[in-house]
């Protein structure tokens, strides 16, 4: 069992980091989250910089230190297949997942056989299969987390470690995609740079965060899954956003208040965390009545991409000649 899990980690294993935006290190306390899904122990501070106003977590668990939480009770790496009789629909949820990732890249970007594609926090992988299975194009995947002894890396090129540290070749993607991973980063001014230069001329980024400027934050506060206790390390308004893009050098072709991932778990899940108040989500037990309430809540969920429930989705693309 790992140490974490009975022990809260102590002030050794923490870093006090300045503003990625501006580097100001002044700040004001916004709010102390906790792991809400796993329950893990740990009390963990977001502040709001006293210059531009980015929201960010500081103290932070250090790269070395962060590893536990993305153990296997972490929702993107959970391995159970089996759901009982909502196995049908676990799996069709995940399915419509991806498949709505492909349908919004498929806006932007004409993907055939040979297009270059990145997906950074690839996760189990399931997003690039579907890429290579309908679009034939060359798959590549960057995690924290190796998990590539899952079916889906099958032809897929897999690079291990921080995004920024990969030996990757300049002008190279057609696409590079961020599903909920910006808000996990440690460095999303590099983050963005390194996307620049791997970027064909041209070539487009996709990234999708949670949006703290959003109904389902002033509903929950401290509990809203957009916390995400330790793992997320920053949340993004939109102005912040954008302000991250525009620095990067990239130009934004388009800003959508809504993304793939389904707005309506920010909705459940924080109301299941305020009546947990940091002991942990069963995902088995909770299971029967998400998707009940999925059911009930439909006639609203239709109107989804007009409430500004949850999520934002920022594509980016390289411009053709440099400004430098």
């Amino acid at each position: 069992m790992n140490a974490v899990t009975n022990n809260a980690p102590t002030a050794d294993k923490f870093e006090t980091v300045a503003c990625y935006n501006c580097g100001e290190t002044k700040s004001t306390e916004l709010l102390i989250g906790q792991d809400d899904l796993s329950g893990k122990p740990g009390d963990f501070q977001f502040v709001t910089c006293n210059r531009c106003g980015l929201a960010y977590q500081s103290p932070r668990l250090t790269v070395e230190n962060i590893s536990p939480y993305y153990d296997e009770e972490y929702i993107a790496h959970r391995k159970e297949t089996n759901w009982g009789i909502l196995t049908w629909f676990y799996e069709r949820a995940m399915g419509k997942h991806d498949r709505e990732k492909d349908k919004l890249a498929s806006r932007y970007v004409n993907m055939t056989t040979g297009t270059e594609v990145l997906d950074v926090g690839c996760g189990s992988g399931s997003f690039l299969h579907r890429l290579r299975q309908q679009h034939q194009v060359h798959a590549s995947g960057v995690d924290f987390k190796n998990l590539t002894h899952l079916p889906f890396f099958e032809g897929v090129t897999f690079h291990e470690g921080l995004y920024y540290e990969q030996s990757l070749s300049d002008d190279f993607y057609d696409l590079v995609t961020m599903w909920h991973f910006l808000e996990h980063d440690y460095d999303p001014v590099q983050t963005l740079e390194t996307s620049r230069r791997v970027l064909k001329p041209g070539g487009h980024l996709i990234i999708e965060v949670p949006r703290l400027d959003c109904l389902t934050y002033r509903m929950y506060g401290k509990r809203w899954p957009g916390v995400q206790a330790p793992q997320h390390t920053v949340m993004y308004t939109k102005e912040m956003l954008l302000e991250f893009i525009k620095r990067s050098g990239l130009e934004v072709v388009d800003y959508l208040p809504y993304g793939a991932f389904p707005a309506y778990f920010y909705l459940y899940a924080g109301l299941a965390f305020h009546l947990r108040k940091g002991k942990g989500l069963n995902l088995r037990r909770s299971i029967y009545p998400y998707f009940a309430g999925q059911v009930l809540m439909t006639p609203v969920l239709l109107f989804e991409r007009y409430l500004n429930l949850a999520m934002q989705t920022v594509v980016c693309r390289k411009p053709l000649t440099s400004v430098e």
